[in-house]
């Protein structure tokens, strides 16, 4: 690191300057972090089968093996936003890294698909509180809006490449054993811990009392969205228990909302979300992890149900889109830097609905190096496209509003992930037949996408001061 790079390091009732070192260790950290995260998000997919004939379980069950770490992703992201801010950025990301290294442990050692489904929350819920720490991490280590954009790309390419890789490493280690997909969860986290203590002391900030009611409320909303979502497929929209939970999801959301208007100290401020950026990013982020999420998903089902290929066959189809993601995530700091942030936004969700469209229309004669090929611009697009998007974000709030922004826009993110596996996999296990249901849920995620490619425009230009 330029040893140019200083930062101030706060500590209550004091500022002292942070040394250049102390900045290259938190951004290593937030990389580890956001890498083991999202590489845990996916590196399960692969796994899905092996998972299934050794529990037993059906569709609805690895559907919840899948959602039940991107729920409580989701869910706790909102109030792990404002935990960073009131307990600052390097505490939390140590809480948060320790419950999800415990949590890995404990998927590993699952006895049943019960136990794996209650550890895959856990590990979502410590996931959920690395994330905005970690872009506070890199927010106090980098006051510098050119040398954060910078920063974040890093981070960035951590969490592409886990989430591009995660099918691969998934293949090769359900050699051995499903098991090891959570296993080697274990030495990167502690490898981040590692890092995490020689970094400057974070900023804590008082903001009264805990929202304890708003995090119950947007738990409930998600957990009960996300179930209807899931029973849909096998039961149908109109049974009894899923009209119920999209009754209390819609109950609980209002409840949120309120709480939110009522408290002085809003787990999220109701004003931050009126803001057109912070509503434009959200939304362009929830479209991005429904057709990126969805796609993984859904091929990694079908490579293996369909096209009859193996755990590591299918787990190497997803490389080439992971060399090129790895690749393409640090050229979006460079791409920001010249034509703004806006460019790299829109330019990365053109690649996306392109390669879900062509993705949809490949005929099922064609050759399994077709489908590799077109996944290729749905992951680079993503990897393209977050980065910018994070720091066009993290360029219009305060720093005090930098980790419950951050957790915002991720929440949003999660919840598009969460979704498109609920959706996609009810629609693939509908009476229309996997290969139908297929084509049809990546023209659905290739629509959301291009409808937030368009509200893309609407952005306002990130300062590059």
């Amino acid at each position: 690191m330029s040893t140019s790079l200083t930062s101030p390091a706060v500590t209550i009732g004091r500022v002292t300057p942070q040394r250049p070192a102390s900045a290259g260790w938190a951004l290593g950290a937030a990389l580890l972090g956001f890498f083991v995260i999202t590489l845990d998000a996916q590196i399960v997919n692969v796994a899905l089968p092996a998972i299934r004939d050794g529990f037993d379980g059906g569709m609805t069950a690895l559907q919840w093996v899948v959602d039940g770490y991107t729920l409580m992703f989701a869910a706790f992201l909102l109030s792990a936003g404002s935990l960073t801010d009131r307990l600052g950025a390097r505490r939390t990301f140590g809480i948060g890294m320790a419950l999800f290294v415990a949590a890995s442990a404990a998927c590993g050692l699952a006895p049943n698909l019960g136990t794996l489904v209650v550890s895959r929350l856990l590990q979502g819920a410590g996931a959920a509180v690395i994330v905005p720490s970690s872009l506070t991490l890199i927010r106090e280590a980098f006051p510098d809006a050119r040398r954060r954009v910078k920063a974040i790309s890093i981070w960035a390419l951590g969490g592409s490449v886990g989430a591009a890789a995660g099918p691969v490493a998934g293949g090769l280690l359900s050699l051995l054993t499903w098991r090891m997909i959570f296993f080697v969860n274990l030495p990167v986290g502690l490898a981040a811990l590692f890092l995490l203590a020689r970094t400057a002391r974070s900023p804590r900030r008082s903001q009264g009392s805990f929202d304890w009611a708003g995090q119950i409320a947007a738990v409930v909303a998600l957990g009960a969205l996300t179930y209807g979502a899931i029973e849909t497929g096998a039961v149908g929209f109109t049974a009894g228990r899923v009209l119920a939970s999209f009754t209390v999801a819609v109950i609980a959301a209002v409840v949120f909302v309120t709480v939110q208007a009522q408290r002085e100290h809003p787990m999220v401020p109701l004003t931050l979300l009126r803001s057109r950026t912070m509503a434009l990013t959200a939304g362009i982020g929830f479209a991005l992890n429904v057709g990126f999420y969805g796609m993984i998903f859904l091929l990694s089902l079908y490579l293996q149900q369909t096209r009859g290929l193996s755990a590591l066959a299918t787990g190497l189809a997803f490389l080439p889109m992971a060399a090129l993601t790895a690749f393409v995530s640090p050229s979006a700091a460079w791409f920001t830097g010249r034509f703004g942030a806006r460019m790299p936004v829109v330019t990365g969700q053109v690649a996306m609905v392109l390669g879900l469209v062509l993705l949809a229309f490949v005929p099922a004669s064609a050759p399994t190096w077709l489908f590799v090929a077109l996944m290729v611009p749905v992951g680079s697009g993503g990897g393209l496209a977050v980065p910018a998007l994070t720091s066009l974000l993290l360029d219009h709030v305060p720093a005090e509003r930098a980790g419950t922004a951050s957790g915002v826009l991720n929440t949003s993110r999660q919840v598009g992930g969460a979704l498109a596996v609920a959706v996609f996999g009810a629609t693939v296990a509908g009476r229309s037949g996997f290969l139908p249901g297929m084509d049809a849920s990546l023209l659905i995620a290739a629509a959301a996408v291009l409808i937030t490619t368009a509200a893309s425009f609407l952005l306002k230009p990130a300062s590059r001061s």
